[in-house]
């Protein structure tokens, strides 16, 4: 029961609140594959014969980016701080895909404080388990950020504040969530929900748009 109650509470606190969003429709969760409990890392099927390690980045959405796109010959980094999740300088790698050693920038997606979305992956177990400062676990307490929510960035010598406008589920097919909007500069945080259970993956997004210098 100690494993299960996280989940039942993220599916009665979180999940109907998050799954229709914008103009996501209602999510279907696909086939519920095996589950396998690795030093405290689970790992499951998506689709029935094909195992899935979520500390890897280029399997959160299928048909998106590749191993080789976040492969790059030199890897750069940048912090981001989330007061409520105390998360305090959390590093973002820039290339690269291993999420049990930092944060992970999505390939293609725009550096902070520019035009455009930046995407940034990271891992979640059970919230009992939280730990801000280890990678594993960072984003387990995503599901409790609320609009109005501040997250600070810091890239380049330069620190930008972002807002936090809206909350959303979709499936790992869901690409779309990964898309530019040059209109503004914003940032996407995405981690999978319910956090512990990866019999019926999903993606949460926390979507939030930069605050304009005073």
């Amino acid at each position: 029961m100690g494993v299960i109650y996280p989940i039942i509470s993220y599916d009665t606190n979180y999940a109907s609140k998050y799954s229709n969003s914008g103009n996501y429709t209602k999510l279907i969760s696909p086939v519920a594959g095996t589950t396998e409990k690795t030093q405290g890392v689970v790992t499951t099927t998506e689709t029935v014969g094909s195992k899935v390690d979520y500390t890897q980045a280029s399997n959160w959405f299928q048909g998106g980016a590749t191993k080789e796109d976040f492969s790059t010959s030199k890897v750069d980094f940048y912090t981001v701080t989330i007061p409520k999740l105390k998360i305090n300088s959390g590093t973002v790698a820039i290339g690269g895909e291993d999420l049990s050693k930092s944060l992970i920038q999505y390939p293609g997606t725009a550096l902070p404080g520019k035009r455009g979305n930046s995407v940034i992956f990271g891992h979640s177990i059970l919230p009992i388990f939280y730990d801000p400062k280890n990678y594993i676990s960072i984003f387990s307490l995503l599901p409790t950020l609320k609009k109005g929510d501040m997250i600070y960035v810091s890239y380049d010598g330069v620190s930008y504040t972002y807002q936090v406008e809206t909350m959303f589920e979709v499936l790992p097919t869901d690409i779309q969530v990964l898309d530019q909007d040059s209109t503004d500069s914003f940032l996407t945080l995405v981690t999978c929900v319910p956090p512990g259970d990866p019999a019926k993956p999903k993606r949460l997004v926390v979507r939030a748009r930069v605050v304009p210098p005073q």
